[in-house]
């Protein structure tokens, strides 16, 4: 399903619970990721404008620009994920009677699974944005807003590990050797690089708060 996110969320809450091939787990990734992203904001616009914070007013300034245009192409990821399952989703009930149909429906299959990785692939490299980002929010934002941005660099590394499966389910799949092994590496590196960071920011915010 198309425009999921104008849905009001307890609809998009229940539409995910059911049977509904979209949105899926995909989706779901990308919105925690996008909400993630979010905290990013908010640990800016708790910190912009408060005096004792002035020296890194401008780093703030830019790091809420850059945590801003995750967001969003996150949040576009809900319904891309959607739209490139569709054709997939499609190829399964092709006409397989004859060899020419086997052949076509094989082909079909083939552009569909690597078609409906890229979406998630996409959703790991945004989610590895926004740890980035959010590990300097927590370095540097207000230190009431210090939880937020560690619970941000969480909700973004679940995100990049849901959206990592959702790439191994269909390169799975793939019969190009070469090409899903490509795509495999891209995310174990992205998952090896990224999480740790995430994890790093999580723990020094436990410390303060404990």
């Amino acid at each position: 399903m198309s425009n999921s996110v104008e849905l009001p969320v307890e609809e998009f809450i229940g539409l995910l619970a059911s049977k509904s091939p979209t949105p899926g787990g995909g989706g779901a990734a990308a919105l925690v990721g996008a909400l993630g992203a979010a905290l990013g904001g908010m640990v800016a616009n708790l910190t912009m404008g408060k005096p004792k914070y002035a020296d890194v007013e401008e780093e703030i300034h830019a790091l809420k620009t850059a945590i801003y245009r995750v967001q969003k192409d996150l949040t576009e990821l809900i319904d891309k994920d959607a739209e490139a399952f569709a054709p997939l989703a499609g190829a399964y009930r092709l006409p397989a009677d004859t060899d020419a149909e086997k052949a076509n429906k094989e082909r079909v299959m083939q552009a569909g699974f690597k078609n409906a990785a890229d979406a998630p692939m996409h959703m790991m490299e945004k989610c590895a944005e926004a740890i980035e980002l959010l590990e300097e929010f927590a370095r540097k934002g207000s230190a009431l807003a210090i939880s937020d941005a560690a619970c941000g660099a969480a909700l973004s590394a679940a995100a990049m590990r849901a959206a990592w499966l959702n790439v191994c389910v269909n390169t799975k799949f793939i019969k190009d050797e070469d090409y899903a092994a490509r795509i495999n590496a891209r995310g174990k590196m992205l998952l090896e690089k990224y999480l740790p960071i995430a994890e790093r920011t999580y723990e020094k915010v436990e410390e303060k708060l404990l």
